[in-house]
């Protein structure tokens, strides 16, 4: 099977060697460039499976890019993955309209990095199905398998935790709405908001390992929740 490719785009060597070899260690195909024209020629020439685009780079800019491959229709099923400095959230906003698919701060974790870029590839059908999904450093899922290991550890889930567990992880650090949740696993209408929330209870204890940084699930008011390696803090139900 083809191997999965990325395009990298960053302006900055140190962070274009660090998203590469991220990369390379995953056995992803891997081409880097360091302006936006570069980018865009690139798209057209080597059709990456994912685009991880800077947004501040010289010459043509990540917005610019993104657009154009958006309002090309050729291209435009190219996912962008964006990369930025910038903390004004509607800078945030206007890649996201432009047709980014999410978006990853700087200074920035390799771990999350990974996660959210293997978890676009996985939504739009592209890169290797089978290989195993690392959701962070210390947690991985093996899908075919059906199993889950915490820092080596095997944890003992249930086939609607593990289910549950690998949707939350395929959208680490995005908060999921229970009605995705609801839909994507029970997809009975005889269960309610209710009966999630009985499991998310009962995950968390299991993930709950004593250790430090924790795997926490974040409960969102209103939204849903939210998987993240935080510092021990006080999650309740």
């Amino acid at each position: 099977m083809p191997k999965t490719r990325v395009l990298v785009a960053d302006d900055e060597k140190a962070i274009l060697d660090l998203v590469r070899q991220l990369f390379l260690r995953r056995g992803y195909e891997v081409f880097a460039v360091e302006n936006g024209d570069a980018a865009l020629e690139a798209v057209y020439n080597l059709r990456p499976d994912l685009l991880v685009l800077d947004l501040m780079l010289p010459g043509m800019d990540g917005w610019e890019v993104c657009r154009r491959i958006k309002s090309d229709s050729a291209i435009q099923d190219t996912p962008v993955l964006m990369l930025t400095a910038r903390r004004e959230e509607r800078d945030v906003v206007e890649g996201l309209n432009l047709g980014a698919d999410d978006y990853v701060r700087k200074p920035f974790s390799t771990t999350e990095l990974a996660a959210r870029a293997a978890a676009i590839l996985r939504r739009c059908g592209k890169g290797r199905q089978e290989e195993d999904f690392w959701a962070c450093g210390e947690l991985r899922i093996d899908r075919r398998n059906e199993a889950a290991f915490l820092r080596g550890r095997e944890l003992r889930l249930s086939a609607t935790e593990f289910r549950l567990l690998e949707r939350l992880a395929a959208h680490y650090g995005v908060t999921v709405t229970r009605e995705n949740l609801l839909s994507g696993i029970w997809r009975s209408q005889d269960c309610t908001t209710r009966t999630i929330d009985v499991h998310i209870s009962r995950l968390r204890k299991k993930l709950d390992d004593g250790e430090e940084p924790a795997l926490v699930i974040q409960s969102h008011r209103g939204r849903g929740y939210r998987l993240s390696l935080e510092e021990r803090s006080s999650e309740t139900d």
